[in-house]
């Protein structure tokens, strides 16, 4: 794999700022940031909400506000955005494109340039590689709303100028990593997956200091 370049989180221990650290996989990727060294820092909306994150620096704020979010960006060299929303079938989902406008100016503010941020299968291009019971049952049904903000979030990440990846993980399981995983950008004869939070979790890590993916929408499956 492409080293990255120097000036950018090219340091033994990369200091993180992970959002959505309380959420399943982001829990994970808080743990193994920890397991191998990293320095993380984990913003969460209340101290009520770090229970588990017992290792990492704890920052309470909101993720849609820029102003915490520079102060919380002070001394990182990359962010790692895990984050998520519940599902809602009718009420509009603005979370995630909103915390991402908020966060692109602000990492353009401290001069933070590494951005890895999940988003998921049926997100942008990957749309309609989910399999039958994803794509025309589950995501009509529960997820529409949630994958348009998920596609306005990847457009505000691709036109940011930072240096980004999009990772759309399969459907997500608790199961042990596998050792292989495959990441696909051609989902020709792709039609639905599966894969472990914590395979997501150490795949999202690797892009903070590799350039294999970068500024690309790797979909990643079992």
């Amino acid at each position: 794999m492409n080293p990255v370049q120097p000036g950018q989180a090219d340091l033994a221990r990369p200091k993180l700022l992970v959002l959505g650290a309380t959420g399943g996989t982001g829990r994970l990727i808080v743990k193994e940031a920890l397991s191998r060294g990293y320095q993380v820092r984990a913003m969460v909306r209340s101290p009520e909400k770090a229970s588990g994150l017992e290792g990492a620096e704890i920052f309470i704020g909101d993720a849609r506000d820029e102003a915490a979010l520079r102060k919380a960006l002070e001394g990182r060299d990359a962010v790692v955005s895990a984050l998520g929303t519940p599902v809602s079938p009718f009420r509009e989902v603005t979370l995630l494109s909103s915390a991402t406008k908020a966060l692109v100016s602000a990492m353009k503010d401290a001069g933070v340039s590494r951005l890895v941020c999940i988003t998921g299968m049926g997100a942008g291009d990957s749309a309609g590689h989910g399999g039958f019971v994803f794509d025309r049952l589950i995501l009509p049904a529960l997820l529409r709303k949630v994958y348009a903000d998920k596609d306005r979030q990847e457009a505000i990440v691709r036109s940011s100028g930072l240096d980004w990846v999009l990772v759309r993980p399969s459907v997500l399981n608790d199961k042990p990593p596998q050792k292989e995983i495959r990441a696909l950008t051609d989902l020709s004869g792709f039609h639905g997956g599966t894969i472990a939070r914590a395979d997501v979790a150490g795949f999202v890590l690797e892009q903070v200091q590799t350039n294999t993916w970068l500024r690309r929408s790797p979909l990643i499956s079992w």
